[in-house]
């Protein structure tokens, strides 16, 4: 085993991670505008809770559809390229459904958005690697800390859009054609050339992944794979809580005003970008179980009692804190399947990467279900649920590592 020691990065590297980092923000500002803007579309659609569930319920389906073609395309466009094309789509996605004037065409923009948003993220994870490869050491949760200030700064665009009463049209159009200029700006800084082996094989494509699968896995792999796929989904959920129903909670159930409803999603986006920012230094001390396993509890305690005894403030920082929580759900449960033995390089990771999109599918309909029937308060129960769900499957994660253990990490 060799380590990796930090090199003095050129000034074509240090232009290719702020150009990485412009990806990654982009990604989150552009779905961020769209989703304080849910309540006056079911409105405008005329959509009871069920019915809404299903339509949003688009966008994770169109990202299961297209998630496992993310390999195939980077290898032969690169990922660079990839990852701006996708997002000039997703935004166009985006722009559709904001501007449907019926629910097909709403979830028909939304699966494209989705699509889009799924090769999006594989194709900016893997460029990001390459740079990180390029500097010597860790950077992509930098990348991941970035995204998250895409998406504050999104919900609060919207936010002010909507307190400005900016038609819905007009504000995603704004937001579409700004970052789209920002993606192809991006792209200009890029690494040039093709991904090399080292970065193909951080993803698999669907024959690969079968193919791997075939050649067989011992039970005890299955069963941790099977884990860490539903902390992953419960990671989604919890997300899918602000993405979905936050603003409609807030703005219905409790009776906020349409532009402080959107603080709910806000809040909990910024609290996730907290979480990432120091999620390295507290897994370093204490280990990837103990925090992900702090992290559900907080879920659990923040969120339930935010739902005990509801109040618009409390319910805001009940978000806050399921946001702080599930900060450290999806990177960890990647982190483990990436290094699963008996799989092939890439295959555990593309696996949970692809499944737990299965939170965003499933959340919205169940949600909206219980909703219709029982009141969207108990239909939120789910986020305090997928909080208690993780603290009993942490213990397949890793404890506290020394510093050999962390230093193959970046070998």
């Amino acid at each position: 085993m060799t380590s990796r020691t930090s090199v003095r990065p050129s000034e074509e590297d240090r232009r290719a991670r702020a150009a990485v980092a412009a990806l990654f923000f982009t990604n989150g500002v552009v779905f961020a505008n769209l989703v304080p803007r849910y309540p006056e579309i079911k409105t405008a659609l005329d959509l009871d809770n069920a019915s809404y569930g299903l339509a949003v319920a688009a966008f994770p389906i169109g990202a299961i559809v297209a998630g496992l073609a993310s390999a195939t395309l980077i290898r032969r466009f690169g990922s660079g390229a990839v990852a701006a094309a996708g997002m000039i789509l997703t935004s166009l996605g985006v722009l559709m459904a904001g501007m449907a004037p019926s629910v097909g065409l709403f979830a028909a923009g939304l699966f494209l958005g989705g699509a889009m948003d799924a090769i999006t993220d594989v194709a900016q994870n893997a460029h990001g690697l390459r740079v990180q490869r390029r500097y010597g050491r860790s950077i992509i949760n930098g990348f991941h800390a970035t995204w998250s200030i895409g998406a504050v700064v999104g919900g609060s665009m919207a936010a002010a859009a909507i307190a400005a009463h900016l038609p819905l049209g007009i504000h995603l159009g704004i937001s579409a054609a700004i970052f789209a200029v920002v993606s192809l700006i991006a792209l200009r800084f890029c690494l040039p050339g093709a991904d090399d082996a080292a970065d193909e094989d951080a993803v698999a494509d669907r024959d690969e992944t079968e193919a791997s699968l075939r050649a067989g896995v011992s039970p005890q792999v299955v069963t941790t794979v099977v884990a860490l796929v539903l902390i992953a989904i419960a990671g989604t959920l919890v997300e899918d809580s602000g993405n979905s129903w936050a603003s409609l909670y807030l703005s219905g159930s409790l009776g906020a005003p349409a532009a402080a409803a959107a603080s709910g999603y806000i809040a909990l986006v910024g609290a996730q970008f907290v979480g990432r920012l120091i999620g390295d230094r507290l897994v370093d001390r204490f280990g990837q179980r103990a925090v992900v396993r702090a992290g559900g509890l907080i879920v659990a305690v923040g969120m339930g009692l935010a739902l005990a005894v509801p109040s618009v403030l409390g319910t805001i920082l009940g978000f806050a804190a399921a946001g702080f929580g599930v900060a450290s759900f999806v990177p960890a449960a990647m982190h483990e399947a990436d290094r699963l033995p008996g799989l092939r390089r890439g295959t555990g990771l593309t696996m949970v990467s692809w499944l737990m999109r299965l939170g965003f599918l499933f959340s919205p309909p169940v949600v909206g279900f219980i909703a219709d029937h029982a009141g969207l308060r108990t239909g939120l129960l789910v986020v305090p649920a997928a909080g208690a769900l993780v603290v009993l499957l942490a213990g397949v994660l890793r404890g506290r590592r020394d510093p050999i253990d962390r230093m193959a990490d970046h070998t």
